[in-house]
């Protein structure tokens, strides 16, 4: 996905997305994330979910640290 097709609110969209997945799944990992959230987004949008999800686990200190794979 290139930077100019991303609209404003994705990435906002992707945060609660992504924050609510892992309220929901404290230990599922980025591949089930992507499974679960993919298909909302563009098809091309998997590392910005990963990275999302990345942050989010680095914020929220409390949350599990599953294998990444």
């Amino acid at each position: 996905m290139r930077y100019r097709e991303d609209k404003p609110g994705d990435l906002e969209r992707a945060r609660a997305a992504v924050a609510q997945w892992r309220e929901q799944n404290p230990a599922g990992t980025a591949n089930e994330l992507i499974a679960a959230l993919g298909s909302q987004f563009h098809s091309d949008y998997g590392p910005a979910l990963r990275g999302t999800l990345f942050a989010f686990d680095r914020d929220h200190e409390g949350t599990p640290t599953p294998d990444r794979t």
